[in-house]
């Protein structure tokens, strides 16, 4: 599949009068009824783009991350599905998932990205967030076609620490300080803010508990990838960005 196909940042051609219409109700019952960890902001320049901020599902590996998508209309939506784009990737460098791949490729069958039940008209933006949403689970390694967890559960447990210290790395911190230079709008920005300081115990607890379970190097040999331990250094970016959150609101 050509990136064309799916990038929201590579594809160009403006929708119909049909689907702008329905892209917009579509938003409109985001913002009304928006899903729980769901955030959205419509470009300030390009109306048919959507920032989306999924925050990690409780009790996974992706808990409290801020994960960034792009929702791109397309010429004849809804008879296609959106262009989707995963931003959250350490500039190009992290796979959080088997779907969600570090150039930002988003592999579910709802996008026409993997093969499985596909879009259908009365589909809309809320269940392909939704559908995002779902990929963040317990144990993502099994996401994987063919892979069997009773095989290899070492690789399962593996899988879910790689995920836990680069969403801790890049998916906190990264994300709070914008480590990657990604054109966030002031409104998420805001909100990865707040979220965090209203709930900084447990980020800090978060940090404290990957420094003291955490070995120097976790590798996933399935991928080929590994990371390094950083959860000190992590835990000296959210000390430094909740004072810096708290003094700016003293001097306003």
């Amino acid at each position: 599949m050509s990136i064309k196909d799916w990038d929201p940042l590579e594809y160009h051609s403006p929708p119909s009068e049909l689907a702008i219409g329905r892209f917009q109700r579509d938003i409109a019952s985001l913002f009304t009824n928006p899903p729980p960890g769901v955030f959205i902001h419509v470009d300030d320049e390009d109306f048919t783009l959507v920032h989306a901020l999924i925050l990690g599902p409780s009790g996974t590996p992706y808990e409290g991350g801020f994960f960034y998508f792009l929702l791109k209309c397309p010429h004849d939506y809804p008879l296609q599905p959106p262009k989707v784009r995963f931003m959250t990737t350490g500039a190009g460098t992290i796979r959080f998932n088997p779907n969600l791949y570090e150039k930002g490729y988003v592999c579910l069958s709802i996008l026409g990205t993997w093969p499985g039940p596909c879009w259908l008209p009365t589909c809309n933006l809320a269940a392909v967030l939704l559908s995002i949403q779902s990929l963040m689970n317990e144990n993502p390694l099994l996401n994987e076609p063919g892979f069997n967890e009773e095989d290899s559960p070492d690789d399962v447990e593996a899988y879910n620490n790689y995920v836990k210290c680069e969403t801790l790395r890049v998916a906190i911190c990264g994300m709070l300080i914008n480590e990657t230079n990604l054109n966030i709008p002031l409104p998420l920005s805001k909100c990865i803010e707040e979220h965090f300081e209203a709930n900084y115990d447990f980020y800090e607890g978060l940090a404290m508990k990957r420094m003291e379970q955490a070995s120097d190097i976790i590798m996933v040999p399935l991928y080929a990838v590994e990371c390094l331990d950083s959860s000190e250094e992590c835990l000296k970016c959210l000390h430094a960005t909740v004072d810096a959150i708290r003094q700016k609101k003293k001097q306003h």
